[in-house]
Formats: C-alpha cells, sequence, structure tokens
C-alpha cells in the first residue's frame, strides 16, 4: 500500500501528476495518520509527520512522486448571519470559548449543524440556516505554537544565556585572581549585563559600576 508523508499544496499541484483524486470531509482533511482509499481505487497509508490541514485541491503525494488530488467534501453546517455584526463577533467568541469550529467569511459564520450549537446561535439573537458546502473552519491554536512556541523560547533561552553568562564571568574572574586591567574589565562587562535591571530599579548602570570601581 503506497505510503503518504508529504502533502504539496495547491499551486505547486502538477496536473499530469494527478493519477487519482479522494473527497474528504474536514474530519479526514486533518488527520496525520489512516488509511484511505481514492475514487479511482488508489489506496493509501497515511503517514505524516505532523499536524496538517489537507485544503481543496492540495494532493497527497505519493512515493512514487504521483499525486492523489484531494476534494472538500461538501458537510451539514449552519449558516449564521446577525443584522448586527457585533452579535456575530460575540458569537464567534462564545464558540471559540467552548473550542467550536467557526468558518469565518465577510458576511456569515459557518458552524456545524447540531442541537448545542443552533441554539448558542438562537441565544445570541443570530439566524441560521441549514446549507451543504465544504467547512474549512479556522485553524486550531496548536497550528501555530511550533512558531510562536519557538522565538519564545528563542527569546527566553538568549536572555537566561545572556543572565547566566555574566555571572560566569563574574565567577571566573572572582577566582582568577587576576591584575587590575583585568578585574577593571570585569567590572565593565558587570555594569553592561545588569543595566537593563538597573535603569528600571533605583538609578543607572553606571552608578553600580562607579561603585564597584570605588570599592576597588
Amino acid at each position: 500500500m503506497p505510503r503518504v508523508s508529504t502533502i504539496v499544496r495547491k499551486p505547486a499541484v502538477k496536473a499530469e501528476r494527478v493519477v487519482d483524486t479522494i473527497t474528504l470531509d474536514h474530519n479526514a482533511r486533518n488527520r496525520r495518520q489512516g488509511r484511505l482509499k481514492a475514487e479511482g481505487g488508489t489506496e493509501i497509508l497515511l503517514d505524516l509527520d505532523m499536524e496538517t490541514t489537507v485544503n481543496d485541491g492540495d494532493a497527497l503525494r505519493l512515493e512514487d512522486g504521483q499525486l492523489v488530488q484531494v476534494k472538500a467534501a461538501a458537510e451539514p453546517l449552519l449558516e449564521v448571519k446577525a443584522e448586527n455584526p457585533l452579535r456575530l463577533t460575540r458569537l464567534a467568541w462564545h464558540l471559540g470559548s467552548s473550542h467550536g469550529l467557526v468558518e469565518v467569511t465577510a458576511d456569515a459564520l459557518y458552524v456545524e449543524n447540531n442541537p448545542v450549537v443552533a441554539e448558542l446561535v438562537r441565544g445570541q439573537g443570530c439566524t441560521a440556516t441549514p446549507v451543504e458546502r465544504p467547512f474549512k473552519p479556522e485553524r486550531s491554536a496548536h497550528v501555530c505554537d511550533h512558531d510562536h512556541g519557538h522565538h519564545d523560547h528563542g527569546h527566553s533561552h538568549s536572555h537566561s544565556h545572556s543572565h547566566s553568562e555574566s555571572h560566569s564571568h563574574a565567577h571566573s574572574h572572582a577566582h582568577s585572581h587576576t591584575d587590575g586591567h583585568e578585574h577593571h574589565d570585569h567590572g565593565h562587562d558587570h555594569a553592561h549585563g545588569h543595566t537593563h535591571d538597573h535603569d528600571h530599579g533605583h538609578g543607572c548602570g553606571c552608578g553600580h559600576h562607579h561603585d564597584h570601581k570605588h570599592e576597588h
């Protein structure tokens, strides 16, 4: 059974390499693993490295480089509208708080067609009309965690490294018993390592620096 570990996005799909098509609903287009069968009979073992959403027009790349193109299946949804846009905004907030899936467009929200969601829609003073269409809800927050998390981690690591490095130098010089010139360099580095803290605390970093030099 051909294994699929790569998604080819719609702009990069070459028609001459498409050997089959497969129609998937929203849940199936968000799976990392599983067995699928395309419309032409091609059986696929889906085995993606990370969570992602396969969009309408994207393709699953087989091990031999051939492609199975994906079509988004029409699903039973509620088209939600309101005379006051604020009501739609509030509804979207409530749905997000309850981890509900929402597709946002310029003039309507599209949500799952079930009694619980329908009751919430009515409670917010909005109207809901049953429709059949592909469902493309907003991406879940965890899909952005990698980038944002990496950025936050990098910032945190840099700050922590800088702080520990400053103390590491201080410790090294404290035990090296080097000459006055090197000790002067240490004082300079020490002031710079804590400049931001003293700017926001009791005075400037220079005050701390001068005190340190005066003691020696």
